[in-house]
């Protein structure tokens, strides 16, 4: 997640060079083609960028308001597991019964660790790359047992409920008190599964594809009508809107799939370390981990 309001010229190149130099190279080859053959043949009328200029516009806003939703629905389902593993953190530490033996305790204690495993393991999930940091907040029989499904988070998941039925059944909490640590693991569930559905729903492709389709259309024909009236000047001047274009739409089509490893994705790495530090802060243990350090010189966080 991008950190700063405002970005260097290098910074904007480094995002966009590989579109800058397809368009000077097109802008290029479509100013000899005209200049050298088509301009005998053949007027570019004016209107004709002026129609594909709002088509492409009415495309490329639909494209990044979908997208955008999602980027945004997304934040919201982490800033949610933020708010509910501190509830989770906190009720379980604090409603159990004070007598409760030690081994009760630490009970409730992995318990409440493990749910880091969950959000880490969760990130995993969503970021589809290798990483078992997860794993240290569980034990090895449990690493083994939710390691043989395919749903890891969901078999953390699976531990925490069984637990908690065994607190039950203890009488460590009473019947409230379980109804409401259950509705906790329901939420939990409930914020996996709506990540899931945003990463696993592929943005209709169609969109994407004939957008840039008509993107390119439209550099080429806007270079053919200004080939006519200012020469070489249409290269740049090409280049210039189809830079608008492209960057326009290159913005929406990163926010599309917010769960990726790239600047502007939900900063899941930050996240999880923040619900970390919570927990760990909560139950007074060291060492308490440092916060995630944002990249290139404070420009974007993970």
């Amino acid at each position: 997640m991008l950190l700063k309001h405002r970005l260097s010229l290098g910074q904007i190149f480094s995002f966009t060079w590989k579109v800058d130099l397809m368009l000077l190279g097109c802008c290029t080859l479509v100013y000899f083609l005209d200049s050298r053959w088509l301009a005998q043949h053949i007027n570019i009328p004016v209107a004709v960028s002026t129609v594909l200029g709002t088509a492409i516009a009415f495309f490329i806003g639909f494209n990044n308001n979908q997208a955008y939703d999602r980027w945004w629905e997304a934040r919201k389902i982490w800033g949610a597991l933020v708010n509910d593993s501190r509830s989770w953190s906190r009720s379980m530490l604090n409603y159990p019964s004070p007598d409760a033996t030690p081994e009760t305790k630490a009970l409730i204690r992995h318990m409440i660790y493990r749910h880091i495993a969950f959000i880490y393991a969760l990130k995993t999930a969503l970021r589809k790359r290798p990483d078992d940091y997860y794993t240290r907040y569980l034990t090895a029989e449990e690493i083994e047992a939710v390691q043989k499904q395919n749903n890891i988070p969901n078999a953390i998941l699976n531990l925490q409920t069984h637990d908690l039925q065994q607190l039950r059944a203890s009488g460590s909490i009473d019947g409230f008190c379980f109804l409401e640590l259950n509705q906790l693991l329901v939420k939990h569930c409930d914020s996996m599964g709506q990540s899931e559905r945003i990463r696993n729903t592929v943005f209709p492709p169609s969109y994407v594809y004939f957008t840039q389709m008509f993107i390119w259309f439209y550099v080429i024909m806007n270079t053919l009508m200004m080939t006519e009236s200012i020469g070489a000047w249409a290269i740049p001047f090409g280049w210039m809107f189809g830079f608008v274009f492209h960057v326009t739409h290159l913005n929406g089509i990163t926010l599309m799939d917010p769960f990726d490893f790239q600047p502007l994705a939900i900063p899941l790495d930050s996240i999880a370390r923040t619900i970390e530090i919570n927990i760990i802060q909560l139950l007074g243990d060291e060492p308490v981990p440092a916060p995630v350090q944002p990249r290139q010189d404070g420009l974007y966080v993970m």
